[in-house]
Order: structure tokens, then sequence, then C-alpha cells
């Protein structure tokens, strides 16, 4: 009888390892496959704010007709760091046909990103890839979401996790990042993870 029991924990502790390596690895999967996009806006102000949209829908239009999405992030990233002058330019136009006087700045760097909750998709909190896009002062409030792989392009559910899928998500980050039933202790721990990660970037 002792035997058994010791035999059972043992696989008990086991898969819950297996378990945890796997959220870990998610982790890791966030981290290296995603870029996120964060749009600052000059002032809560509520022009400054609308602003802040137009840009926004600008430079993703520009992203969903110019940028390839069966690349890796690596290429990607490579990609963004080449055209900063055109995006900054499609950023600059759009404030100036708007009426701002304010400029955009337009920058590839490692942010720490709180958790944040889209209509079919979360993503837990961590250190992410970003394009930045700084507007005037960029003491406003900020937009992000994630433009490779282009998650937030469209808002079917199906189309996110066929996208996610295709970027290399196993099957339980992408249970996670949709709020499935069964996956939400997982996303616990991986925002958790996240929050840390976040945590040690800030040091």
């Amino acid at each position: 009888m002792k035997k058994l029991l010791k035999i059972t924990a043992l696989c008990i502790l086991t898969a819950v390892l297996l378990w945890c390596g796997s959220v870990v690895r998610d982790r890791m999967t966030l981290r290296e496959k995603v870029i996120r996009l964060h749009v600052v806006a000059d002032s809560d102000d509520a022009a400054d704010q609308a602003y802040k949209l137009q840009v926004r829908d600008a430079v993703t239009a520009y992203l969903a007709e110019n940028m390839d999405t069966n690349i890796s992030q690596n290429q990607a990233k490579l990609w963004l760091e080449e055209n900063l002058e055109e995006l900054t330019q499609v950023a600059n136009a759009t404030l100036h046909e708007a009426g701002a006087g304010d400029r955009a700045a337009v920058s590839l760097a490692r942010e720490a990103f709180p958790v944040r909750h889209y209509d079919t998709f979360s993503l837990p909190s961590g250190v992410y890839d970003s394009l930045r896009i700084t507007i005037g002062a960029g003491e406003g409030k900020n937009w992000w979401c994630v433009i490779f792989p282009s998650l937030c392009v469209s808002a079917a559910s199906e189309t996110v996790a066929d996208t996610a899928a295709g970027a290399g998500f196993s099957d339980g980050l992408t249970g996670a990042i949709q709020g499935q039933p069964g996956y939400e202790i997982r996303f616990f721990f991986l925002d958790w993870l996240g929050k840390v990660e976040n945590f040690l970037f800030s040091r």
C-alpha cells in the first residue's frame, strides 16, 4: 500500500512538473513570437485621443497591406526596423491631415505590458517586443494590441485561433488567450509569470 502511494505521488508530481514546464514554454512563446503595437496619445484630451485612434488605424492598415505575415518574428522585427521611417511618415501624415499640431516618434523596443483583454482574446502581462508610436509629449492614455502575429486584424475568434496556431502557439496557449473553458488556471499562471517578468525588467 505504501509503495502504491509513493508511485501515485510520483506520478502526480511528474504531471505537475510537466504542466508547469509547458506553461513556461508558452510564456517563452509569447516573448519570442509576439510583437505588440503601442500607441501613446499626447494627452487625455478628447481631440488627442481621437488623433491616437486615427494614427492607430492608419498604421495598422499600412502594416496589413505591406508586411508579410508568413515570416518569423525576427524577420518581422527586421522589416519594421527597415520601415520605421515610412511608418513615421504614415503616422505624421495622418496627424497633419487631421489638423493635429503634434508629431509622432516611432521606435521598436521591448516594453513591459499589463494584462489586456480584447473582444475575442486576452494577452497576459509580460515583456514583449513593441512597435511604439509616441504622439507629442506622450502623456495620454495608450492603446495596444498585437501586430505580429496579426491577432487584432479580425474580431472573429476562429481567425484568432487560426492565426495563433499558424504562429506556433500550442493548443494550451491558444485556449488560454481565448479564454476557453478549462484554461483559466493556465492563463492565471501565464499572467503571473508575466508580472514577475515585468518586475525584473523594471529593476
